[in-house]
Parts: structure tokens; sequence; C-alpha cells
């Protein structure tokens, strides 16, 4: 089988609120969606804690972010 490798986008709150292209961040700031990860008391975000790879990708370009990913991959011996 293909071997599992965990990422984190690691990518923070206020720039996935400002990328999210259905608004749910901001229903669940209004207080209209209850329960999203990492909005609410009692479903916060716990990150990953030993992930294969970490992606900063609000820091990268598309490019530089895909280049990353597929050589992580590659390594793993994925691809």
């Amino acid at each position: 089988g293909i071997k599992f490798i965990e990422v984190l986008m690691d990518v923070p709150l206020e720039v996935v609120q400002q990328r999210d292209p259905k608004g749910l961040y901001a229903k669940a700031a209004r207080g209209e969606l209850k329960g999203m990860t990492g909005m609410s008391d009692d479903a916060p975000y716990e990150p990953p804690l030993n992930p294969e790879l970490v992606m900063p990708n609000y820091e990268m370009t598309i490019e530089e972010s895909v280049r990353m990913l597929m050589d992580t991959l590659r390594k793993a011996g994925a691809l």
C-alpha cells in the first residue's frame, strides 16, 4: 500500500478566515454555525503531534507548496 503521510497546513486562523470561500468562519463567528473546529470551545482545533510535513503555505507560493509536497511524497516512495 501507499504510505500515510500526515501534513500540517500551518496557517493562522486569521488567514484561514480570509481565504474561506463559503463564509463558514463568518457564520461561526456570528453564532450561526455551531461546533465548527477551531471556532468554539466544544470543538477546539488540535494540530497533529508529529506530522511528517509542516507547510506554512500562507508564506509560500502555490509552486513552492506543490514542490514541497511532491518532494516529500517522492522521498517517502509514494510517487
